[in-house]
C-alpha cells in the first residue's frame, strides 16, 4: 500500500513554523567533512551508510502506524518522537564512522607493501684455471639440462686459432649449441666490453628459445663484467682513438714500453704501472678515457664494487655510510661455479696440455706461424697476447732469423718457458677469483659424476644453494704456496729427451726457413 503523505507540524505560537530534523542532511554534513580525509574504499563505505540512514526514518514511520490508531494520532507519535530518531541515527553513523577511521588508521600504520619481484632466469656460469676441466664439465651439464655454451674465452672468439685456445671439436659443437666462438679475425681487437654486449644479446636469445644458458671460460674479467655489469666508462670518439694511436706508435715501434707508462703517469692515471708489460691496448685505452672525460678509469664507478659493498654489509650488519651504495640487484639468477683442484695436480695437467699442443706440428706452431704470416707480430692484439701464442711466434720468429735452424735444447727451453707461463696464469686466476664471493669452489678431483649431478640439481632445485662438503674446495688451499709448490719440477711426458723433439725441428727447417 501506498505511504500516506504526513502533514508537516502546525505553527508555533509566535507562527513560525519549527525546523523539521532531516537524519539525511546532517549524515551528508558529516560525510562530506571526512571526504578528504578518507581514501576512496572509506568513502564508498560511508555512502552506503548514508544511503542506509536517508532511508531509515520513514520506514520507521510506517512501522508506527499500527491497527487501532488513527492516522492523525500516528502523525502527531511520530512527529514527537522524530528528534529520538534522528538522534538514534546519528549515534549509530557516528559509531560507524569511528569504526570506518579507525580502519583508516590500522591500514595507514601498516608497513608498505612492496611489488612482487619477477621471478629471474637462471644462467649457469662455470670457471676455473687453465687445463681444470671446465669445458667438459660445461658440456655435459648444458647437454643434460637441454642447454646452450656460451664461450667466455677471450681466444676462442678468433677463427683459425683452434688448438691454442683448446677450441671444443666439432663433434662437441654438433652434440650442444656453443656461441661467441669463430666470430672475430685475427686481426680484430676483442675487448671486454665487446664481449658484455655479445654474451648478453646471446643469453637473451637462449632464453627466449626456452634453453639454459651455460657460460664457460676463464677469462675472469669478461666474467664479471658479464655478471655485474660494465663501468659507466664513456666511449671515445674516432678522433681520439686516432690521436692516441698516433702518440703511441713511435713508443709501440721501438718497443719502449716504460716510457709510454711514464707518458700515461704524466697525463693523470695513478695506475699505470699496474698494466701487464707490453699491454699496449690497455694503455691505449687507459689514455683515450683521459682525453675523453679528463679523468682516469680508476674514477669511474665499478659494478662489481658496488656488489661488493652492498655484499660486505649484508656479511657485517653494518650500515653502510656511503650515500651511493645503493641497494643493487643482478639481471639474472646466476649459478656460478669455480673447478679447481690441488695445485701440484692441476700443475701436471698444465704441463701435459702444453706438450700436446706442440706435439703436432698442424697445432699451435702451424697456427702462430699463421699469425706471422699476416702481418702480426707478439703482444700487437688480443690474439698476439694470449699464451701460448705470444711465446710460440717469439719463438718461431727466432728460427726463422737463423734460417729455420733451431736446436732441440733451444725448443726445450721454449718448452719449459710455455709450461711456466701457463702455470703462472692459472695461478693469477685463482687469485682473482678468490676474491669473487658469487662462486661456488668445487673439487675438481672429486668424481666427475658427483659434480655434475650437483650442478644439474642446483640448477632445477628451488632452495638456496649450497655446496656440500664432499665437494667444496678451500680457497686458501689452491692460493697459498705449499712445501711441494716450492720444489716443484716440471715432468715431461711427451718430450722426453732431444729424439722426440726431431720431428718438430724437422717441420721448423722446412717451413720456417724461407
Amino acid at each position: 500500500p501506498a505511504r500516506p503523505v504526513l502533514d508537516p507540524p502546525a505553527l508555533q505560537s509566535n507562527g513560525v513554523r519549527p525546523p523539521v530534523p532531516r537524519c539525511s542532511s546532517l549524515i551528508s554534513r558529516q560525510a562530506r567533512a571526512l571526504v578528504g580525509s578518507l581514501p576512496a574504499a572509506l568513502l564508498l563505505f560511508c555512502w552506503r551508510i548514508h544511503r542506509l540512514s536517508s532511508r531509515c526514518a520513514p520506514s520507521i514511520m510506517c512501522c508506527e502506524m499500527r491497527p487501532g490508531f488513527g492516522f492523525g494520532s500516528a502523525r502527531r507519535g511520530i512527529w514527537r518522537s522524530w528528534p529520538a530518531l534522528c538522534s538514534q541515527q546519528q549515534q549509530r553513523f557516528s559509531s560507524s564512522l569511528c569504526s570506518a577511521k579507525k580502519l583508516h588508521v590500522a591500514a595507514t600504520s601498516l608497513p608498505p607493501q612492496l611489488p612482487k619481484a619477477r621471478k629471474k632466469s637462471k644462467v649457469i656460469v662455470i670457471s676455473g684455471p687453465t687445463g681444470a676441466g671446465k669445458s667438459r664439465l660445461a658440456l655435459e651439464v648444458a647437454r643434460r639440462l637441454g642447454g646452450e655454451i656460451i664461450s667466455a674465452d677471450s681466444v676462442q672468439v678468433y677463427r683459425s686459432l683452434d688448438v691454442g685456445s683448446a677450441k671444443p671439436s666439432a663433434s662437441e659443437m654438433s652434440m650442444v649449441p656453443h656461441h661467441l666462438i669463430d666470430i672475430m679475425h685475427a686481426c680484430e681487437d676483442y675487448s671486454a666490453g665487446m664481449f658484455f654486449s655479445d654474451a648478453r644479446r646471446a643469453t637473451q636469445d637462449v632464453l627466449a628459445r626456452g634453453s639454459v644458458p651455460v657460460v664457460a671460460g676463464g677469462t675472469g674479467l669478461y666474467l664479471r663484467w658479464f655478471i655485474y655489469g660494465k663501468p659507466n666508462v664513456p666511449q671515445s670518439s674516432s678522433n681520439i682513438i686516432s690521436s692516441v694511436w698516433s702518440e703511441l706508435a713511435g713508443f709501440r715501434e721501438s718497443g719502449r714500453w716504460e716510457e709510454a707508462v711514464e707518458l700515461l703517469l704524466k697525463a693523470g692515471d695513478p695506475e699505470a704501472r699496474d698494466l701487464d708489460t707490453n699491454n699496449w691496448a690497455r694503455l691505449s685505452r687507459r689514455l683515450e678515457i683521459i682525453r675523453s672525460s679528463g679523468s682516469p678509469a680508476s674514477a669511474f664507478t665499478l659494478p662489481y664494487s658496488s656488489f661488493q659493498k652492498q655484499q660486505d654489509t649484508k656479511l657485517t650488519d653494518s650500515p653502510s655510510n656511503d650515500a651511493t651504495c645503493e641497494a643493487k640487484e643482478l639481471e639474472y639468477d646466476f649459478l656460478c661455479f669455480f673447478l679447481a683442484c690441488p695445485r701440484v695436480e692441476l700443475y701436471r695437467s698444465i704441463d701435459l696440455r702444453c706438450e700436446e699442443m706442440l706435439a703436432d706440428t698442424g697445432g699451435l706452431l702451424s697456427e702462430a706461424a699463421w699469425l706471422i704470416d699476416i702481418g702480426l707480430q707478439p703482444n700487437m692484439n688480443s690474439a698476439t697476447r694470449a699464451i701460448g701464442y705470444r711465446q710460440t711466434m717469439e719463438y718461431l720468429l727466432h728460427c726463422r732469423q737463423n734460417g729455420g735452424s733451431s736446436s732441440p735444447e733451444e725448443f726445450l727451453e721454449f718448452l719449459t718457458k710455455f709450461q711456466q707461463t701457463s702455470r703462472n696464469f692459472s695461478r693469477r686466476q685463482m687469485t682473482w677469483f678468490r676474491n669473487e664471493k658469487i662462486y661456488q669452489w668445487v673439487d675438481a678431483s672429486q668424481p666427475f659424476e658427483a659434480i655434475v649431478q650437483f650442478i644439474c640439481d642446483a640448477y632445477n632445485g628451488s632452495d638456496a644453494l649450497v655446496l656440500p662438503e664432499s665437494l667444496e674446495m678451500k680457497r686458501e688451499s689452491c692460493v697459498h704456496t705449499s712445501k711441494d709448490l716450492k720444489t716443484y719440477r716440471s715432468e715431461n711426458k711427451v718430450f722426453l729427451g732431444h729424439e722426440e723433439c726431431c720431428h718438430v725441428l724437422d717441420w721448423i727447417r722446412r717451413t720456417q726457413g724461407k
